[in-house]
């Protein structure tokens, strides 16, 4: 009978995805994890068979629960160019659920993992343009403001200053 998990895998990838944000791919390994949850390195190999089977997983935690809070976004944001700016706001950096993004963002070499966020990339689009008026222009606009709001997140961490979402809306549904 297998042994119940004390630490349970949402902590470790917890974990996982603060030493990659902290320093990079690099800084992830049997044993800093270890370190970082006080399960030993053999657990961890136990669970997760190999170093990048353990981050895919982490990464793919990660999407699951961004997925499950843009969901939850698009049916709270209204059908109207305010609701694009909410879908956003509850998108953005200051949500705990998102706070990974730029994370998932930053290594397509998985093939599995680029394809989830290409398919989310087309979800928020796809809302997005719902809430700028849909057809063509209400497609492009939403491309434009989903680029665009990208961009402000990655420059932000950088501490780059940023637009009002709120003007950026304005300025491309006009």
């Amino acid at each position: 009978m297998a042994r119940k998990k004390l630490i349970p895998d949402t902590a470790v990838f917890a974990e996982i995805r603060h030493l990659m944000a902290q320093g990079g791919e690099k800084a992830v390994s049997f044993s800093t994890i270890s370190q970082a949850t006080g399960l030993a390195a053999a657990t961890l190999v136990q669970r997760f068979g190999s170093r990048d089977a353990m981050l895919r997983a982490a990464l793919a935690a990660a999407w699951d629960a961004l997925e499950a809070t843009t969901t939850q976004a698009e049916g709270d944001a209204a059908l109207n160019a305010k609701g694009a700016q909410t879908l956003l706001k509850a998108l953005g950096a200051d949500a705990p659920e998102t706070s990974d993004l730029t994370l998932l963002a930053a290594d397509f070499r998985d093939p599995v993992l680029r394809a989830r966020a290409e398919t989310w990339r087309a979800q928020v689009e796809t809302a997005l343009a719902l809430r700028l008026g849909g057809g063509a222009k209400g497609r492009e606009t939403a491309a434009l403001l989903f680029a665009a709001w990208q961009g402000q997140m990655l420059w932000q961490m950088a501490g780059g200053k940023g637009f009002r979402l709120k003007d950026a809306v304005k300025r491309l549904s006009d």
